[in-house]
C-alpha cells in the first residue's frame, strides 16, 4: 500500500547512504556483468543486444538516480521557487545515449563495452524511441527540460505515458499505412512507477451548491466517475553539472481493477469494462477527433494533465506548508506549452476553491500570477475549441468556473471599451452561435501572466492579428521567446565527429555556451580546417545512405546535393513545392537540358496526421513521382527523390550531420518558429527558405549571402490574397506549364488515373491559402543560385562552415535563460557540489 509507514522494524537513519557509485571503467564492467547475469538472466549464449542494452542502462541509471535524489533533496532544503512545464508531448526519443553524455562517461563506457566484446552501436540501436510526442512541439519541450537541467533549474516536466506513441509509419503501394508504436512493449527500463503520488481526476457527475459554516458559497462535485493517475517518473540529466530533474509522466488506471461481482456472475467482460475505458484515456498518443468519442477523450486526456499536475504540486505545497497559500505564486509558476494543457487555468481554480478552501477573488489572484502560456500556431484553425455541451458533460464544475471567469473577463474589457459589444464577442472566452464552444487559447491567454510566441515573426503577427484585441488590452503580457534546440542531442550526440573537430579547435565550451561556436568564423577561410570539414560532410553522407538503404531502392549519388525537408506532412509546410521543383528537374532532364548539371538526391521524410486526407495524398504524390524518377535509365544519377518513411527523432539524428540543402519553404506567415531549421543549421546544412518563422532570424544570423531567400513576404501574400490567380502565374511561365502538364495528364499516376486529382486542384485553386503557384517561379531561381553555389565545392563549404558558426542563438540554452529571466524568476541551484 503507498505511503504505509514502518510499524514494527526500525530502520537506522543511514538506510539509504551508500558509497558514491564509480565513474571509471571498471566500475561499469562490474555492474554490467552483475545487471546482466542476476537482475535480466542472461548467460554467454544470449544473442540479443536488447538484454546488453538494459544491462548497460541499468548501470547509466544508478548513477542518475544517485543524482536524482541529490537534486531533489538540495531543491527541498532550499525551498526555491520552482516551474513546471505542462506538454502533451515529450518527444524525448532514446534516452542511453543522452544519459552517457550528459553524465560525461560516454567514452569510458565504450572503453568499457568494448572489453566486454560488445559494439556500442548496436547496443544504442537496441533502445526504442520514446512514444511520447508527434512532432517539433514534443521535440521542443524535450529540448526545454534537458536546457533547464544544464542550467541548473529546478523545473518538472508533467505530461502524459501513452501506451501507444506516434503510429509507425509503413509506405505501401506509396501511401502512408499506419501502424501501433507500442514503445512499452519490452518496458522502459528509465522511468520509476510512483504509486505513493496517485492522483484521483474527477470526470462526470453533477455538481451541488451549498453554504458552508463561514456563511461562504461552496461548490460540490458529485456522483463523479474518477480515473485514478498514476505517476512514472524519468530522470533528466543536465550536462556534468550533478543536476538530474524530474519529467512525471502520468497514465490512467481505474479505481477498482475489476467488478467481483460481477466476474463472479460470470460476465467477464463487463468486469472488466471499468478498468478498459479508464486506461484508454493513455492508451494513445492524439486520438483522431474527428468524432465526438475521439473528442470526449482528447478532452479527457488534456484535463488528466492538468488536474493530476496541479493535485501534485498543491499537495506538495501544503506537505511543507500547511493550508497558507499566501507565497504560493512566489514560489511557483506553471508553463502552458501551447492550448493543450489550458484547462489549467479553470483547474487551478477549482482545486483553491472547492478543495483548499480559498476565495474566488484569493484563488484568481494566484491562477493568474503562476499560469504562463506559449502559443505555437499562426493557424487559427489550430487554436482549440471544445463545445460547451461537451464540457458541461465531462467537466461541469469546470465549466461553471469557465463561465464565472469569462465574466469577471468581459466586465474588465466592457470598462476598457464601453458600448463595444463587437469586441466584446470578439474576447469572450464562449463562442457563441448554433454550437457554443470554449475558446481554449483564450482561456489561456486571460488566465496567464505571461503569453509569448515562438519567433520575431510570429510574436508580431500575434499581436497584430490573432491576439490583437488581448494585447491591446494588456500589451505587457506579451513577448517573444524564439525557439532553440539542445546542442548536446543535435551536434555533441548526432554528430560526434563533427562536435570533436570543433571542440579540437575552438575548445568544448560551445556545448553549454553555443555563441561560442562564433569562433570558427576565421576558420572558414582556413584551406586545411575546410578539407578536413568537407571530409566529414562526405562520410555523414555515406552513413545516411547506409541507413536507409534497405528501406529505399534509388541510385543515390553521394557527391550530389543532398536536399533535406523532414517535418510533419501539412500543406502549409509545402512539400507539394518541393515536388514540384523535383518534377520541374525531372522535366530538364528528359528534355536533355543538361549542361553543367548539378546532381541532386531529394529526400523528404515526414508522417501524416491519420485523418488528414489531403497530407496522405501529398505522401502519395512524393512516392508515385519518386518512382517515376528513380526508375528512368535517362536520368540515372543525375536526380533521385526519397521519401524517408518513418521520421522520427533517431531518424533525425542520422540526418542532420548528412544534409547539405535544409529545406524550409512554409508560405510566409503560416509557421510559428521551426526547429528542424536549427538543428540542420547546427550541422551545416545551408538553408533556402521564406522569410517565415526562425528562418528570418537565421537569415539574420548568416547573412543573406549565406541562406537563399525566395517567395513572398508575409504582407504580400496578405495583399494579394483577395485576387489570386494562380492560372495567371501558369499561363505566363512554360517551366510551370510543363511541370503541370506532366502532373495533369496523369504520367505519375498512369494506372490510377485521378488520384491527384484534388492536389492539382487545390494548388491551382485562387482561394489556395498557401499560394504554391505564386512562389514557384521565385524559389526555381533560388535554386538554380544553389546549383551555382554548390559548383564550387570550396565555397559552398565555406558556407556551411559559417552557417553552423552562427548557429549560437539557437540553443534552447539561451531560449531558456529568456523564459527564466523574463516570466519564471527562477534561482539556478548549485547541486554539484552538494
Amino acid at each position: 500500500m503507498p505511503n504505509r509507514v514502518f510499524r514494527k522494524s526500525n530502520p537506522k537513519s543511514d538506510i539509504t547512504k551508500l558509497p558514491k557509485l564509480g565513474l571509471e571503467k571498471k566500475n561499469f564492467i562490474a555492474d554490467f556483468k552483475h545487471y546482466y547475469s542476476h537482475r535480466l538472466g542472461r548467460d554467454e549464449h544470449c544473442r540479443s543486444p536488447h538484454y546488453a542494452y538494459e544491462a548497460l542502462s541499468l548501470a547509466i541509471s544508478d548513477r542518475l538516480v544517485e543524482r536524482w535524489k541529490t537534486t531533489y533533496n538540495t531543491y527541498k532544503d532550499q525551498d526555491c521557487k520552482r516551474a513546471c512545464y505542462l506538454s502533451m508531448e515529450f518527444l524525448i526519443g532514446r534516452s542511453l545515449s543522452n544519459a552517457m553524455l550528459n553524465l560525461g562517461v560516454d567514452d569510458v563506457v565504450n572503453q568499457a563495452l568494448y572489453d566486454l566484446g560488445l559494439e556500442a552501436e548496436e547496443l544504442l540501436d537496441s533502445e526504442v524511441d520514446a512514444g511520447l510526442g508527434n512532432g517539433g512541439l514534443g521535440r521542443l519541450a524535450a529540448c526545454f527540460i534537458d536546457s533547464c537541467a544544464t542550467l541548473r533549474l529546478p523545473v518538472t516536466g508533467y505530461g502524459l505515458r501513452y501506451e501507444y506513441g506516434m503510429f509507425t509509419q509503413q509506405i505501401q503501394n506509396g501511401e502512408q499505412v499506419e501502424l501501433p508504436d507500442h514503445w512499452l512493449r519490452m518496458g522502459n527500463i528509465w522511468e520509476i512507477e510512483r504509486p505513493e503520488y496517485l492522483a484521483r481526476v474527477k470526470f462526470g457527475g453533477h455538481t451541488q451548491t451549498h453554504i458552508d459554516e463561514k456563511g461562504q458559497k461552496r461548490v460540490v462535485w458529485l456522483d463523479t466517475h474518477d480515473v485514478l493517475a498514476m505517476p512514472y517518473d524519468t530522470p533528466v540529466p543536465g550536462y556534468k553539472n550533478g543536476t538530474v530533474n524530474t519529467l512525471r509522466l502520468w497514465k490512467a488506471v481505474a479505481t477498482e481493477e475489476f467488478n467481483l461481482q460481477e466476474f463472479n456472475a460470470g460476465d467477464y467482460a463487463e468486469a472488466v469494462a471499468q478498468k478498459n475505458t479508464a486506461e484508454n484515456i493513455t492508451m494513445v498518443l492524439y486520438p483522431n477527433d474527428a468524432n465526438e468519442n475521439g473528442k470526449a477523450l482528447r478532452l479527457q486526456q488534456q484535463y488528466l494533465l492538468a488536474s493530476a499536475s496541479l493535485q501534485d504540486v498543491l499537495a506538495n505545497w501544503v506537505g511543507r506548508h500547511g493550508k497558507d497559500f499566501s507565497k504560493f505564486a512566489e514560489k511557483n509558476c506553471f508553463q502552458l506549452n501551447d492550448t493543450h494543457p489550458s484547462i489549467a487555468v479553470a483547474e487551478l481554480m477549482r482545486l483553491l476553491i472547492d478543495i483548499h478552501g480559498l476565495s474566488w477573488k484569493e484563488a484568481w489572484q494566484i491562477t493568474s500570477h503562476t499560469m504562463a502560456y506559449t502559443n505555437h500556431t499562426l493557424l487559427p484553425e489550430a487554436l482549440e475549441k471544445w463545445s460547451v455541451s461537451l464540457m458541461q458533460t465531462l467537466l461541469p464544475r469546470l465549466m461553471e468556473i469557465i463561465f464565472d471567469i469569462n465574466a469577471y473577463f468581459l466586465r474588465e474589457v466592457s470598462a476598457h471599451w464601453p458600448g463595444d459589444g463587437e469586441r466584446l464577442a470578439r474576447m469572450s472566452i464562449i463562442e457563441e452561435g448554433y454550437e457554443k464552444k470554449v475558446r481554449m487559447a483564450y482561456l489561456a491567454i486571460v488566465g496567464s501572466y505571461s503569453v509569448n510566441g515562438v519567433a520575431e515573426l510570429h510574436s508580431k503577427l500575434l499581436q497584430e492579428g490573432l491576439f490583437k484585441d488581448f494585447y491591446e488590452l494588456w500589451p505587457g503580457k506579451f513577448n517573444n521567446k524564439t525557439n532553440g534546440v539542445t546542442p548536446r542531442r543535435w551536434l555533441a550526440a548526432c554528430n560526434p565527429d563533427l562536435a570533436k573537430l570543433i571542440t579540437e579547435t575552438i575548445g568544448d565550451a560551445w556545448i553549454t555556451n553555443l555563441a561560442e561556436l562564433e569562433k570558427l568564423k576565421p576558420y572558414a577561410d582556413d584551406p586545411e580546417f575546410r578539407q578536413k570539414w568537407h571530409a566529414l560532410k562526405q562520410a555523414s553522407k555515406q552513413r545516411l545512405v547506409e541507413y536507409k538503404k534497405e528501406e529505399v531502392n534509388a541510385n543515390i549519388n553521394v557527391n550530389a546535393i543532398f536536399d533535406v525537408q523532414v517535418k510533419r506532412i501539412h500543406e502549409y509546410k509545402r512539400q507539394i513545392l518541393n515536388v514540384l521543383h523535383v518534377i520541374y528537374l525531372y522535366d530538364r532532364i528528359k528534355r536533355g537540358d543538361t549542361q553543367n548539371w548539378v546532381a541532386r538526391c531529394v529526400l523528404i521524410g515526414g508522417k501524416a496526421a491519420p485523418g488528414y486526407v489531403m497530407a496522405k495524398k501529398i505522401i502519395k504524390l512524393i512516392n508515385n513521382v519518386a518512382n517515376v524518377i528513380n526508375n528512368d535509365p535517362a536520368v540515372g544519377d543525375k536526380l533521385s527523390l526519397i521519401f524517408l518513411p518513418n521520421y522520427r527523432v533517431t531518424a533525425m539524428e542520422k540526418i542532420c550531420p548528412g544534409t547539405d540543402l535544409s529545406e524550409q519553404i512554409s508560405t510566409a506567415g503560416k509557421e510559428a518558429s521551426g526547429t528542424g531549421n536549427m538543428k540542420l543549421m547546427m550541422n551545416g546544412a545551408l538553408t533556402i527558405g521564406t522569410l517565415d518563422g526562425a528562418n528570418i532570424e537565421i537569415r539574420e544570423e548568416v547573412g543573406e549571402e549565406n541562406f537563399f531567400l525566395f517567395g513572398l513576404t508575409e504582407t504580400e501574400v496578405e495583399a494579394m490574397r483577395p485576387h489570386y490567380d494562380p492560372q495567371a502565374y501558369i499561363n505566363q511561365d512554360s517551366d510551370l506549364q510543363s511541370v503541370m502538364h506532366l502532373l495533369e495528364c496523369g504520367h505519375f499516376n498512369q494506372f490510377e488515373p485521378g488520384i491527384f486529382d484534388d492536389i492539382i486542384a487545390s494548388i491551382k485553386s485562387p482561394y489556395d491559402p498557401w499560394m504554391t503557384i505564386a512562389d514557384f517561379r521565385s524559389y526555381i531561381e533560388a535554386q538554380k543560385r544553389v546549383e551555382q553555389a554548390y559548383r564550387d565545392q570550396d565555397h559552398w563549404i565555406k558556407m556551411s562552415i559559417l552557417n553552423t558558426a552562427a548557429s549560437g542563438k539557437f540553443s534552447t540554452d539561451r531560449t531558456i535563460s529568456e523564459y527564466n529571466r523574463d516570466i519564471w524568476k527562477l534561482t539556478p541551484v548549485d547541486v554539484e557540489s552538494k
